[in-house]
This record gives C-alpha cells, sequence and structure tokens, in this order.
C-alpha cells in the first residue's frame, strides 16, 4: 500500500485529477488517526471533532495540489500540519485568550507532559513557531510525532535525517517547548 500511496501522491502532483481521489481511501483511516491524535486533550464538547478536522484537511489539501510529495510519510506529516492550523484557527476563532477559557492538556508522547496544568493550544502554536524560530526542524520533528502520530522512523525518512538525530531533537524540543509554556525560556532555548 505504501507504494500504492507514493504513486498516486506523484500523479496527484504532476496534475492528475482522479489520483486524490484514489489516494483518499488508502489514507482515511491514517488520516483519521491523525485528527483523533490532534483531538486529543481537547476539552468535553468542542464543536469541532476528527472527522470535522479531517473534513477540513481534506479541503486545505486539495489547495496543496502541487506539492511535489515524496511519500506516504511526507503526506501524513503534512496534514498533520494542516490539521494543526485548522485547531489552531478554530481556537482563535472562538476567541479563546492565551492563557485562557478553552484550554487543552497538552502531553508529548513517551510520557512526558508538557505540564501539570492545562495548556491552551494556541499558546502551544505559538511556542512551536518560537521553537522553529531557534531550529525548525525541531519544531518540524513535534509536528510529526505529537500532531502527525508518525513514528521516528517515519518522521527520520521525512527530514532525510537519522533515527538518532530525530530522537535527539524530540528530546530537546519537548524540553524547549516545556520552558517556554512554563515561562522559563529567555527566548533562545537555552
Amino acid at each position: 500500500m505504501p507504494d500504492d500511496v507514493t504513486a498516486l501522491l506523484l500523479a496527484w502532483s504532476a496534475g492528475s485529477d482522479t489520483a486524490f481521489e484514489r489516494l483518499l481511501p488508502l489514507v482515511q483511516g491514517e488520516l483519521h488517526r491523525i485528527a483523533q491524535a490532534c483531538m486529543r486533550g481537547e476539552r468535553a464538547g468542542n464543536s469541532l471533532q476528527a472527522t470535522a478536522l479531517v473534513n477540513e484537511a481534506y479541503l486545505r489539501l486539495i489547495d496543496t495540489r502541487r506539492v511535489g510529495w515524496h511519500d506516504r510519510a511526507h503526506f501524513l506529516a503534512m496534514s498533520a500540519r494542516l490539521m494543526r492550523r485548522v485547531l489552531v484557527d478554530h481556537a482563535r476563532s472562538k476567541g479563546y485568550q492565551k492563557r485562557g477559557g478553552g484550554a487543552v492538556r497538552v502531553t508529548l508522547a513517551d510520557d512526558v507532559a508538557l505540564s501539570q496544568r492545562d495548556e491552551d493550544l494556541v499558546a502551544l502554536d505559538e511556542a512551536i513557531h518560537a521553537l522553529a524560530a531557534v531550529d525548525s526542524r525541531k519544531a518540524q520533528v513535534v509536528e510529526m510525532r505529537f500532531f502527525g502520530g508518525l513514528s521516528v522512523e517515519e518522521t527520520a525518512g521525512v527530514l532525510h535525517v537519522s533515527a538518532e538525530t530525530v530522537k535527539r531533537d524530540w528530546r530537546f524540543a519537548k524540553v524547549w517547548l516545556l520552558r517556554r509554556l512554563r515561562g522559563l525560556d529567555d527566548g533562545t532555548g537555552r
């Protein structure tokens, strides 16, 4: 199936009108898994559900037709990024303030919590943007691992680095984000 996905992604990038329609059933389950991971920790009764998140990402993906897709992992990483944008845009449209209402519990994989209290998704997004200014690859690792649910190996493949590099970046990013969200970071990440 990964070969089928890659072939369809390449055909879609090349302008095939039917490739995206044929691609969606192959990745629908994975997109829903990513959406559920993105929604993890959202407060009960949130008006945006995982299925709606997948649908909104689908609409935004249509606009990214000319992306030079590499493979399934690259597609899933981009999907995770789009879903993160959808969630942040949704939170901002609801008028949430940086440390205000609608807070979500932010826990990074490997049983490491970013904080002991709920943190706002907008604050997390701002922290990831700040991390990207310090080291964009580490911010991409967070997007792929936390939002996209990609494995270390898949993330390494998308970024064209070793699995050990991804593990180091992941450890650094978790600590950096925790410090930033707790207000302990001076902006340099040190």
